[in-house]
C-alpha cells in the first residue's frame, strides 16, 4: 500500500501557474497557511520552461500589471538579463520557496477531493471537505483539508470532483447579446500548442526531420508566415484541438502537435525560403499550452458585451485589456486568418462575483478558468490578467479567513476592504484612488509638490495622468519630510517608478515588454533595471528629535512597499540615495502614511 500523508491549511490552491502562483503567495503574506498543489516538476504554467509562451496582459501604454507580477518581472530583469528559461524557472520557484506560510506540492496532481452535501449559505449545495493528490516522484498521496479552495488548473479539475457548475465550448449569440454570429451553442474552444523556439548560431547547422514530421509546404502557412528574425516569432499558431476535446483527446493531440512542430522546423530549415542555415532547434514542446477548456460558474458570468462596453463593477478586483482574441477550432489547419482580433477598452473592469463557485460554498478560482462566457475568456484568459485574479483571490480568502466568512460575505460586507487590500499592495484598480489618511494630507511637507499624497500610484485613465506626471522628481539624497504632530502611525506606503512602459530598456517593444524571449539570435539584447527605478533608499521616523531607521533598502527590486510601522512619531522622512540609471533623478511617484 502506498503511503498517505494528511496536511492542514486555510487555503489549498490546485494549479502553479501565474494564477496559482500569486494566489497562494498573495495569501501567504497575509498569514494565511497555504498548500500549493501543482502537477508539474516547474512552476509558472503556460509560461514555463516546458510550455515557453511569454507573458501577455492589457494592451496600450500604462496598462501594465502591478503588484506580484511586476516584483516578478522586476526579480526577472536583475536575475536574468539574457532571458534564459533555465534561470525563470528558479525566479518563479524562489517567489514560492520564499514564503514560509506556503508548502509547496510539486509533481503532485489532483485526482480525488471529499465533499459534503446540504443546503449552506446562500443557496450552496456542496461544500470541499479534502482533496487529494498523488506525488509520482515520492508515489505517495497527500490529502489536504483546507477552509478554502482555489482551482487555478486551468481545466478546472475540481469541477467534475466536487460536481461545481461549469460551461465548456460557445455560447450562441442570443444568450448574452454578445458579437457574435454563432446562432447554436457548441463545445468547440480554443486548441493548444507545443510551441518551438530557435537560436541563431555562427556556423551551418543541419536539420534532419523525424520520419514522422508532418510534411509542410508554403501554402500550408498561408495566413501565418513564419519569420525566425522577428521578436514577436512564438509560433503560437501551431494549434490544433479545438474541433476535438481539450481534456479527453490531450494525449493524442499531442502527439499530432509534436509532429506539426517539428515539421515546421523542417519546413524553416530546409524549404530555403528562408535564411536559417545557422539556426538551431533550441527547444521543442512536448507539454501543449491549452487555451481553454471548463469554466467556473460563479456569482456572476462575465460576458462580451461587459468588456466592450466598458461596464465599471462596484467590485472591481482587477483589470483586462487583451483584444478580443478568438481562434478558430480547426487552428492550424482552419483556411483563412487563426484568429479574431478586436480591440478592447484597456482597461476594462473584473468583478469579484466571477472568482467564486455558484454552487460550492468553499470555492475560489482564478486564472482562465473564471466565471464567464467564451468570447470573455478570448480576452481575459492572457496570464498577466490572471496573475490578478490570483492575487484578488488571495486577499479575499485572507478576509474570509479572519472573519468565518464565505466567499460570498466578502462580497456583501468586505468588498470595500478587498478593494483597499489589493491597492496597497500596488494592484491597479481602473474606477479606483487609492485613500490617504487625513493626517497625511494635514501634515506639512518640505516639497512643493502633493503629487507625492494624491492617492495615485500610476497612470490612471480616470485623471488623464501617466507614470511621468504622477511623480515627483528627486535628486538622489534629498530628503522628503512630512512634518507633524505626535501621532501613531500604523502604515507607511511608497512607490517608485518602475518604467511600466519599459522605455529605458533596450530592443524592440517586443523585447522590452516580455520576461522571456521567443528566438534567440546573436544580437538579442542583454537586459537590466529600469533606469527610473530607485535603487537604494532610507525611511526614518522621529520623535522629539530622536530618529529611528525603519527600513533601509539596497539594491532595490520593487517597485512599492507598504510598510506596517505601528509606532508614535512627528515627522516621516524618505531619502532616495541611488537610482538604477546613470544620472540622479529618482521619481517618486507616492509617499505617505496612515
Amino acid at each position: 500500500m502506498l503511503k498517505r500523508k494528511h496536511l492542514e491549511c486555510d487555503l489549498c490552491v490546485v494549479g502553479g501557474g501565474m494564477a496559482g502562483m500569486t494566489a497562494a503567495i498573495s495569501a501567504a503574506r497575509e498569514g494565511l497557511k497555504v498548500v500549493l498543489m501543482h502537477e508539474r516538476p516547474v512552476l509558472g504554467g503556460n509560461a514555463s520552461s516546458e510550455i515557453r509562451m511569454w507573458i501577455c496582459g492589457a494592451h496600450g501604454r500604462d496598462n501594465r500589471e502591478t503588484g506580484i507580477i511586476e516584483e516578478i518581472a522586476l526579480e526577472n530583469l536583475y536575475r536574468n538579463p539574457t532571458k534564459s528559461y533555465a534561470v525563470w524557472d528558479t525566479v518563479l520557484y524562489d517567489f514560492v520557496r520564499r514564503e514560509k506560510n506556503i508548502t509547496l506540492l510539486l509533481n503532485c496532481t489532483c485526482m480525488d477531493a471529499k465533499c459534503e452535501k446540504g443546503e449552506f449559505a446562500y443557496g450552496r449545495n456542496t461544500k470541499i471537505d479534502t482533496v487529494i493528490g498523488y506525488q509520482m516522484t515520492t508515489q505517495c498521496f497527500y490529502e489536504v483539508k483546507a477552509r478554502f479552495y482555489c482551482d487555478s488548473s486551468g481545466d478546472s479539475i475540481l469541477a467534475p470532483l466536487c460536481d461545481a457548475e461549469y460551461r465548456l465550448g460557445r455560447e450562441a449569440a442570443g444568450e448574452f447579446g454578445e458579437d457574435t454570429d454563432r446562432e447554436t451553442a457548441d463545445e468547440m474552444t480554443m486548441g493548444m500548442s507545443c510551441l518551438i523556439e530557435g537560436r541563431e548560431t555562427t556556423q551551418n547547422i543541419e536539420y534532419i526531420s523525424p520520419l514522422w514530421s508532418t510534411k509542410l509546404t508554403e501554402k500550408d502557412f498561408e495566413n501565418r508566415n513564419p519569420d525566425i528574425y522577428n521578436d514577436m516569432e512564438n509560433f503560437w499558431y501551431l494549434e490544433l484541438g479545438g474541433n476535438k476535446n481539450t481534456i479527453d483527446d490531450t494525449e493524442n493531440l499531442r502527439d499530432e502537435l509534436v509532429a506539426l512542430a517539428a515539421g515546421t522546423w523542417d519546413y524553416i530549415k530546409n524549404s530555403g525560403n528562408f535564411n536559417s542555415e545557422s539556426w538551431d532547434l533550441e527547444f521543442l514542446g512536448f507539454l501543449p499550452g491549452k487555451r481553454e477548456s471548463r469554466r467556473m460558474c460563479g456569482e456572476y458570468m462575465i460576458t462580451q458585451r461587459d468588456i466592450s462596453d466598458s461596464r465599471v463593477f462596484e467590485d472591481e478586483i482587477a483589470y483586462g485589456g487583451w483584444p478580443l482574441d478568438d481562434h478558430f477550432p480547426g487552428g492550424f489547419y482552419h483556411k483563412g486568418v487563426p484568429n479574431t482580433y478586436y480591440k478592447t477598452p484597456a482597461p476594462y473592469s473584473i468583478p469579484y462575483r466571477a472568482l467564486y463557485s455558484k454552487n460550492v460554498e468553499n470555492l475560489f478560482f482564478a486564472g482562465r478558468n473564471i466565471s464567464m462566457t467564451h468570447m470573455a475568456m478570448s480576452s481575459i484568459r492572457v496570464m498577466a490578467t490572471c496573475a490578478l485574479l490570483g492575487e484578488a483571490v488571495g486577499k479575499a480568502a485572507a478576509i474570509a479567513c479572519s472573519n468565518e466568512f464565505t466567499p460570498h460575505d466578502v462580497y456583501c460586507t468586505k468588498i470595500g476592504l478587498l478593494q483597499d487590500m489589493l491597492m496597497n499592495e500596488d494592484c491597479f484598480l481602473p474606477s479606483k484612488m487609492r485613500k490617504i489618511s487625513d493626517e497625511c494630507l494635514k501634515a506639512k511637507l518640505n516639497i512643493d509638490n502633493d503629487v507625492i499624497r494624491n492617492g495615485q500610484d500610476r497612470a490612471h485613465i480616470l485623471y488623464n495622468t501617466d507614470e511621468s506626471s504622477c511623480a515627483y522628481v528627486a535628486d538622489a539624497g534629498e530628503e522628503i519630510c512630512y512634518s507633524f504632530d505626535k501621532t501613531d502611525i500604523s502604515s507607511v506606503h511608497i512607490v517608485f517608478c518602475s518604467d511600466l512602459n519599459r522605455d529605458t530598456l533596450s530592443g524592440s517593444e517586443c523585447e522590452r515588454i516580455h520576461s522571456t524571449r521567443a528566438n534567440i539570435r546573436l544580437d538579442s539584447p542583454q537586459q537590466y533595471m529600469p533606469k527610473t527605478l530607485c535603487r537604494e533608499f532610507a525611511l526614518v521616523g522621529e520623535s522629539d528629535g530622536k530618529k529611528t531607521e525603519l527600513l533601509h533598502i539596497s539594491d532595490n527590486r520593487k517597485r512599492s512597499y507598504h510598510i506596517n510601522v505601528n509606532q508614535n512619531f512627528d515627522k516621516l522622512t524618505l531619502i532616495p540615495l541611488k537610482s538604477w540609471g546613470d544620472d540622479s533623478k529618482i521619481p517618486v511617484i507616492s509617499f505617505d502614511f496612515n
